[in-house]
């Protein structure tokens, strides 16, 4: 059985032509953190995804796959 990927976080950066390396500086984060993310590894927490959408002038819904 396949992991479902949970964000989009990938997409959307490539969509928005920014690299994980610009959101682990925007965050203040690691980039390591950011690319854990991407992958669906770990997921962050809620307030983080609202400052990700914000920063990346998104819906906070975007983010997500339904």
């Amino acid at each position: 059985m396949s992991k479902k990927a949970i964000n989009r976080l990938k997409v959307i950066l490539a969509e928005k032509n920014v690299s994980s390396k610009w959101l682990a500086e925007q965050l203040g984060k690691n980039e390591a953190t950011i690319s854990r993310w991407c992958t669906n590894e770990v997921q962050p927490p809620l307030k983080t995804f609202v400052q990700i959408a914000e920063k990346l002038d998104v819906k906070l819904t975007s983010l997500f796959n339904d």
